[in-house]
C-alpha cells in the first residue's frame, strides 16, 4: 500500500550535463532521423531525452522509494514533459530535482481501488530558470496478479 506521508518528499538536487554525443546516441536508439538531433553542432534534445536523468541521479536524489508502491501490483502509468521555451541544447548544464506530488485513489473499471502517485522533476538551467518539468505517474492495483491464471494453451500456470 502506498505511503501517503510520502507526499512532499523531495530528493537531493543533481546535475545533468547535456552532451552532444548523448543526444546523438539517444536519437539513434529511438530511431529519430531528424538532422536537428544528429548533425547539428549544438543539437536540441528530443523531449523524452530527459528520461536519461535516471542514469545520472544518486539514490538520495530519487524520492520515489518513499511512496512504497507494491512493485508486484504497480506499473508506470504515464510520463509527461512540459517545456517552458525551447528544449535544452548540447552544452547546457541542468540542475534537476524530484519531488513527490499527489497521492490519491480511484475505483477501477473492474472494481477495486487503485492508488496513484505522481513525481515531478524540475530541470533548471545555470541561471535558475525552469526549462522543463517531467511528470511521472505510477499506479498500484488493489489486488496482486492472479498467480493461477491459465496459460495460452489453457493449462494452469
Amino acid at each position: 500500500m502506498a505511503n501517503p506521508d510520502a507526499q512532499g518528499v523531495t530528493g537531493a538536487p543533481f546535475r545533468l550535463d547535456v552532451e552532444r554525443g548523448k543526444i546523438r546516441e539517444f536519437a539513434l536508439a529511438t530511431g529519430a532521423a531528424d538532422a536537428a538531433y544528429l548533425r547539428e553542432e549544438d543539437p536540441v534534445v528530443q523531449p523524452t531525452f530527459l528520461t536519461t536523468t535516471f542514469f545520472w541521479q544518486g539514490e538520495d536524489a530519487n524520492p520515489w522509494s518513499a511512496v512504497e508502491l507494491d512493485q508486484q501490483r504497480g506499473l508506470h502509468a504515464e510520463q509527461q514533459y512540459t517545456f517552458f521555451g525551447e528544449p535544452p541544447r548540447a552544452g547546457t548544464r541542468l540542475t534537476c530535482q524530484s519531488r513527490i506530488g499527489e497521492i490519491y485513489t480511484k475505483v477501477g473499471r473492474r472494481g477495486g481501488e487503485m492508488t496513484f502517485a505522481v513525481m515531478y522533476t524540475d530541470f533548471r538551467d545555470e541561471t535558475g530558470r525552469l526549462v522543463a518539468q517531467a511528470k511521472l505517474t505510477g499506479v498500484e492495483t488493489a489486488r496482486p496478479p492472479d498467480t493461477g491464471a491459465a496459460t495460452r494453451d489453457g493449462a494452469s500456470a
